[in-house]
């Protein structure tokens, strides 16, 4: 085994408000900010600032050898820069020590992806712009929505110039074959793919503090032996967890503190190393190109969209919402496209699911709501305000044909603008090297028309005869 490759997510939605009906069209403000408030300052203090601080001892301890990748969503940024800045400064400070690199995700961890491309597109620069103004890191690697990827994705991916994507290592996807290797991507063959070892993630994040687990407890020894114990010729095992796995999911109590503190030094014993998603990629070669036709996720046993496209109710909100897509984008209005980064994120669909996870708790334990209707019935309310005012912009009695011929008109509108523009630049320019090239020839001109004037003068004067002088 070559190395490690340890993977934090942080993402938080931003939660809606209870939204009566009487409230559409009365109230144009959709979010819980006390609840939102709470959590995330809640996960700060007990995960994300002692972590952090965690991860800065483990660099610094190792002589930078321990080497970790994030992925932040927008809307955790914002929340972050909101309520706990001092986060944000401390991740700055873990960038500083050059062991950290940022993976690029959808801003609104969304899934558009499934249904919209220049929306996807959208918010994956907008997200890798926040990521540079913050960080001055442009991610190279990405990571989509709770690890959503197939083929197409790929080729949207490969596009906007990734070089690699981390998912997740589905076993109907890979069948026999090991997530511990670096493989190509049929969607795109130029592009590397990082597949997520699921047994090992979940053994940490599920399985930590589970007293009735046959290996309980869990203790960095015993983890990096598993590691060391895989075929030689692997390359890489890819560990991806929620960052408040540390302190949160796990308390402090458990020994999970410990337990990450002492991975680098087990691993150095077993000449294992830490490198980040795209080190691996530029190190290893790929082993086979992976089809992945239908998309996989890192939800569930199925490892599909299920989990947030499962029912009607999940269905009926997703198409409703994407619905007005075309008209959010030709809106210029700040608050209505903040609206619609934040009624994206893929949590809102989740809380709808009535799926059941394998070991009987539902996804309603994760879930603000008291049932997935409520959820359905909660989010379609705010939905239905949203679109009164998209409506009142570009009002849907414009059908799709026609607003797709507006659109086209304003495209090409600019596309000219853009041609005549690039025209008075090049017309500009060319005047200007011309006037430089005049300068010169005109003050040569100049110059030698003086030149040959004081010459005629200096001949007329000779050619007198002089003034005989007076007797």
């Amino acid at each position: 085994m070559s190395a490690i490759c340890l993977y934090f997510q942080i993402h938080q939605p931003f939660r809606l408000k209870r939204y009566r009906f009487f409230d559409i069209g009365n109230d144009h403000y959709y979010y819980d900010d006390f609840t939102n408030d709470e959590i995330i300052t809640r996960i700060a203090q007990h995960s994300y600032l002692p972590a952090t601080e965690l991860l800065q001892e483990m660099i610094e301890s190792s002589n930078k050898k321990f080497k970790v990748a994030f992925s932040i969503s927008g809307t955790a940024i914002e929340q972050l820069q909101q309520y706990v800045p001092e986060f944000i400064d401390a991740l700055k400070k873990l960038v500083d020590t050059g062991c950290v690199e940022f993976l690029s995700e959808t801003y609104d961890h969304s899934l558009a992806s499934l249904i919209d491309v220049e929306e996807f597109q959208r918010q994956v620069k907008q997200h890798d712009q926040l990521i540079y103004e913050l960080f001055g890191q442009k991610p190279t690697v990405f990571r989509n929505t709770e690890f959503i990827y197939n083929d197409e994705i790929a080729s949207y991916v490969n596009k906007l110039g990734f070089k690699g994507v981390l998912t997740e290592g589905a076993k109907h996807i890979m069948g026999w074959k090991s997530p511990n290797y670096v493989y190509t991507s049929a969607g795109a063959p130029k592009m590397k793919l990082l597949f997520r070892n699921s047994k090992l993630t979940d053994d940490i994040a599920l399985r930590f503090n589970d007293y009735s687990w046959h290996e309980y407890p869990l203790t960095a020894d015993k983890y990096i032996s598993w590691i060391a114990q895989s075929p030689k010729e692997e390359q890489i095992v890819n560990i991806a967890l929620n960052f408040d796995t540390i302190g949160e999911n796990h308390k402090r109590e458990t020994g999970i503190f410990d337990f990450f503190k002492a991975l680098p030094r087990f691993a150095a014993e077993k000449g294992i190393e830490f490198w980040t998603p795209s080190e691996a990629i530029s190190k290893l070669k790929a082993v086979d190109t992976i089809s992945v036709t239908h998309p996989i996720s890192g939800a569930d046993e199925a490892r599909d969209v299920s989990a947030w496209l499962g029912n009607t109710l999940q269905n009926e909100a997703f198409n409703k919402l994407y619905s007005v897509a075309e008209r959010v984008h030709l809106c210029s209005d700040r608050r209505l496209l903040q609206d619609w980064n934040y009624l994206q994120s893929s949590d809102h669909f989740f809380y709808m699911s009535t799926k059941h996870f394998s070991d009987g708790a539902a996804h309603a334990m994760f879930s603000p709501y008291e049932s997935p209707y409520e959820a359905f019935t909660n989010y379609m309310n705010v939905l239905s305000d949203f679109i009164v005012r998209v409506e009142e912009q570009y009002p849907l009695s414009i059908e799709n044909e026609e607003l797709n011929a507006l659109l086209t008109t304003i495209k090409n509108q600019s596309s000219e603008i853009e041609m005549l523009n690039r025209e008075l630049t090049s017309v500009k320019t060319t005047l200007a090297e011309f006037d430089e090239v005049k300068k010169p020839k005109a003050a040569a001109k100049k110059t030698a028309t003086t030149t040959k004037k004081a010459t005629a003068t200096t001949k007329k004067c000779a050619a007198k005869p002089k003034a005989k002088k007076a007797e």
